[in-house]
């Protein structure tokens, strides 16, 4: 599956409008790195992009199953290492319902199918054009 987003930086420092599709976020640096805090900074994009594809595929595993399951909880908390050229991903899952021990241990292995998760921890490839 392809995507395509477009972001768009004006003159405003680091405040940057992101389109996919029809649909629209606003990202932003920090105050303390010249920014205005007005949308999410870009490791956060990153990691919420791992947290919001974990929580959907285990939601959908859940359905199939039709399991017990009132809420998922999926915190991803990411350190950047550049000097060692190191990215840590900590990903916390919980669930509000009635699961046993081997519901928990499969659903573990669902949430690292999630795309998401796979193109992370693949080869990564970054091809740029100037235009």
């Amino acid at each position: 599956m392809g995507v395509t987003v477009k972001a768009s930086l004006g003159k405003t420092k680091y405040y940057t409008e992101v389109t996919a599709g029809e649909n629209q976020i606003i990202t932003d640096e920090p105050i303390d790195k010249g920014g205005q805090n007005k949308g999410f900074n870009p490791f956060e994009v990153l990691a919420t992009s791992l947290a919001s594809c974990t929580a959907a595929t285990l939601k959908m595993y859940i359905d199939r199953k039709e399991w017990d399951v009132e809420k998922i909880n999926v915190e991803v908390e990411l350190e950047n290492y550049p000097l060692t050229k190191t990215a840590v991903f900590k990903r916390d899952i919980s669930f509000e319902g009635n699961l046993d021990e081997e519901q928990i241990r499969r659903l573990h292995h669902i949430a690292d199918a999630c795309p998401v998760h796979k193109i992370l921890t693949n080869n990564i490839e970054i091809n740029t054009k100037f235009s």
